[in-house]
């Protein structure tokens, strides 16, 4: 078989709609020191991903305009300087890989240090799934929020692809956890990933909820998707000392808040986004997230929830289908794959 020279990737044409998500041909890129070239086998689909298709998000300088921040992935190659053996790297390996972009094509570089082995427990499409998950949720419910056994945290958004791996890690960690979600028919199914209660926000005060669920007490963290009004609702749901973290704002980034009740409470707030990290940030998450959360992966007790897997020239239908709301868990994508390089 001759070795490609070139693949085809999906990128945006133009910011807009998900019709302008096209296969464009691109060069297949070579590791660097400090990187690996890998073998796509499945690729994670996230809100980050939109924003960039709709002109909201850039990639940083020098990063590729492929789409894709997180795959699962076989080693194809090494950078120079990297140990043509090195311990999980060596050709062959199976990693799944939080990228900066590039994760839609059929081949991809990662940086070593936000590489992470997948347990032979999971597949190809659920370990696509993961990285971007993992390192939101572990910065931020651990890190930022310190939420600790015992604790009562509120997570909204919890039918997408952050939220179902929420539960699972907060429940892991023995916290008690109150999911919301728009659809009634999706609360079963967060209650069975270990949720103490899934309310439809529709139809139900979430503030008031978590109150009754505390005895009066309210929850020690939220983590937040939605901003906007929600905010300030949040903080009423909050319990003294309470942490709110913000990761998204769907009804929008302007919020009010009264600077009373954050004194009154001792409330922080925290908000995080995963791209702009230093390398060197997503470098300590992996080694953290390898150490603490890796081996409840392996045991099963924290997987994602995989919604469907699409063929990778269906960039736009996936696109359509998470900005549709249809989707409960993650979509990832599938690229054909080309020969080899060498």
């Amino acid at each position: 078989m001759t070795t490609p020279s070139s693949m085809q990737a999906i990128i945006a044409s133009q910011p807009g709609g998900p019709e302008v998500l096209s296969l464009a041909e691109r060069p297949i890129p070579e590791p660097g020191p400090g990187e690996v070239l890998l073998r796509v086998r499945a690729a994670g689909v996230n809100r980050p991903d939109i924003m960039q298709r709709q002109g909201l998000a850039k990639p940083a300088a020098g990063v590729t305009d492929v789409l894709g921040l997180e795959v699962c992935g076989e080693v194809a190659a090494c950078g120079p300087g990297l140990p043509p053996q090195a311990p999980g790297l060596e050709p062959g390996a199976r990693v799944m890989a939080l990228l900066p972009g590039g994760g839609y094509a059929p081949w991809c570089i990662a940086r070593v240090e936000h590489c992470l082995p997948v347990p032979p427990q999971l597949g190809d499409a659920e370990a696509a799934a993961l990285p971007e998950g993992l390192f939101t949720v572990w910065h931020n419910l651990f890190e930022l929020g310190a939420l600790k056994m015992g604790e009562a945290v509120l997570i909204h958004g919890a039918a997408g692809g952050i939220g179902t791996l929420a539960i699972r890690m907060a429940c892991a960690a023995g916290a008690r956890v109150i999911a919301t979600a728009g659809r009634k028919e999706r609360l079963v199914a967060l209650r069975e990933m270990g949720a103490l209660e899934a309310i439809c926000y529709r139809d139900t005060d979430f503030v008031a909820a978590c109150r009754s669920l505390t005895e009066g007490r309210g929850v020690d963290v939220v983590l937040d998707v939605v901003g906007g009004d929600y905010v300030r609702r949040n903080l009423d749901a909050l319990a003294f000392g309470g942490r709110h973290l913000s990761l998204s704002f769907l009804q929008g980034s302007q919020v009010s808040i009264e600077l009373l009740t954050l004194m009154q409470k001792q409330l922080s707030l925290h908000a995080s986004t995963m791209r702009p990290q230093p390398d060197s940030e997503k470098a300590r998450m992996a080694r953290a997230i390898a150490c603490h959360v890796l081996p409840l992966v392996a045991d099963g007790k924290v997987r994602p929830r995989l919604h469907a897997a699409l063929p990778l020239a269906q960039a736009a239908e996936a696109h359509r289908l998470l900005e549709s709301g249809e989707v409960f868990g993650k979509l990832v994508l599938l690229p054909e794959q080309a020969g080899r390089p060498t």
